[in-house]
C-alpha cells in the first residue's frame, strides 16, 4: 500500500485535530468543547454538505448511474445489520446484537466528510449525488435492528413495538431532518442559491469540521475504557467488518461504474458505522441492549480506524482496480 497516501490523510488538519483531542485525553488536559457546541458543529456540517449536494444533483440529473448507486444503497443498509446480527448472536444476546448490527448497518456522516476532504486534499472528483445516498443509508438499518429484536427476542412483550415513534424517530432525527432539508434546499435554489449560501457553507466548512473532530478525538478517547467491557471478539469485528462491507461497497461501484471518487464515497458509507443517530434510537427503543458495546465499538474503534487507515486504504484498492 501507498504510505503517501497514509501520511496525506493524517497530515489533513481536521484529521490532526482529531489526534490533537484524543492526545488532550491522554495528557489529562483540561482542554474540552463546551457542550452545545458540538450539536451545532454536527448541524452544520450536515446542512453544508446536504445543500451542496442538491446543488450538484441538480447538475448531474437523476440518471441511471444515480438511480442505481442509490439503490445499492438502500439495499446495502438492509442487508449489513442482517448478516452482521447473525455474526454477532453467536456472542451476544439478541438485544445488544441487534444494536450492534443497526450500528453497523447506518452509516457516519463525519467520515463521509472526512472522505470527501480528503478527495479534494487529492483533487479527486465527486459527485453531489452521493449526498442523497447518504441520506438514505441513515434510517434503514435502524429499522431492521428493531424488526429482528421483535423477531428473536425471547421475551414476547418485545414482540409490540410503538412503530409509529420507532419510524418517526428513524426517519426524522435531527440528523436525518437537517440532511434531507438541507438537500431539497439546495435542489430548488440551485446555483443561486449556492453564490448566496458559499461565504457560510463552504468557505467556513474546514474550520468547522476541524473543530468537530477536534471533539471527536476527545470523547473517542474517553470511550476507549469502555473497549475493556467489547472484548477481543467485538474489537476485532470493529475492525473486520467494516473492511468486508467496504470491498463489497467497491464491487458494487466497479459494477455500476462509479469512477474513482464516488466510488470511494460509497465504500466508506458501506464501512462506516453511526455513532449519532443509531445510539439514540437504540437508547429509547431497546433499553436492554448495553451502549458501552455499540458506542464504543463504532466510536473509538471503527471511526478512528476508518478516518486513519480505512479512507487511503480503499482509495488505494480503487487505485488498483480502477486501473
Amino acid at each position: 500500500m501507498d504510505v503517501g497516501l497514509i501520511l496525506s490523510n493524517i497530515l489533513n488538519p481536521p484529521v490532526l485535530a482529531f489526534f490533537m483531542g484524543m492526545l488532550a485525553i491522554f495528557l489529562k488536559s483540561d482542554l474540552e468543547i463546551p457542550p452545545p457546541l458540538p450539536k451545532l458543529f454536527s448541524l452544520y456540517l450536515l446542512f453544508a454538505i446536504g445543500f451542496k449536494g442538491g446543488v450538484e444533483l441538480i447538475k448531474s440529473g437523476v440518471s441511471q448511474e444515480v438511480f442505481l448507486t442509490l439503490l445499492a444503497a438502500v439495499l446495502m443498509s438492509l442487508l449489513v445489520p442482517i448478516y452482521t446480527f447473525f455474526i454477532l448472536r453467536s456472542q451476544l444476546d439478541t438485544y445488544n446484537a441487534a444494536a450492534i448490527a443497526s450500528t453497523y448497518g447506518s452509516i457516519s456522516a463525519v467520515t463521509f466528510i472526512t472522505a470527501g476532504s480528503f478527495l479534494n486534499q487529492l483533487g479527486i472528483h465527486f459527485d453531489g449525488f452521493m449526498v442523497a445516498a447518504l441520506a438514505l443509508m441513515e434510517s434503514p438499518a435502524i429499522i431492521i435492528g428493531l424488526i429482528l429484536v421483535n423477531v428473536f427476542a425471547v421475551k414476547q412483550e418485545k414482540s409490540e413495538f410503538a412503530w409509529g415513534e420507532v419510524l418517526h424517530e428513524a426517519t426524522l432525527n435531527s440528523s436525518v431532518y437537517m440532511l434531507v432539508g438541507s438537500l431539497v434546499m439546495g435542489l430548488l435554489t440551485g446555483e443561486h442559491g449556492w453564490e448566496k449560501l458559499k461565504p457560510f457553507t463552504q468557505d467556513m466548512f474546514y474550520g468547522v469540521l476541524t473543530f468537530f473532530l477536534l471533539d471527536m478525538g476527545l470523547v473517542a478517547a474517553k470511550r476507549i475504557k469502555d473497549l475493556q467491557k467489547a472484548g477481543l471478539f467485538l474489537i476485532s469485528f470493529a475492525i473486520i467488518v467494516p473492511i468486508v462491507n467496504a470491498i463489497i461497497g467497491l464491487l458494487i461501484a466497479k459494477f455500476i461504474g462509479l469512477q474513482q471518487g464516488d466510488s470511494l464515497l460509497f465504500s466508506v458509507l458501506c464501512a462506516s458505522a453511526s455513532y449519532i443517530a443509531v445510539p439514540a434510537a437504540m437508547r429509547i427503543t431497546v433499553p436492554e441492549a448495553n451502549p458501552s458495546l455499540y458506542v464504543s465499538t463504532a466510536l473509538a474503534v471503527t471511526f478512528p480506524f476508518n478516518i486513519i487507515v480505512g479512507i487511503p486504504l480503499y482509495l488505494y484498492a480503487i487505485n488498483l482496480f480502477w486501473r
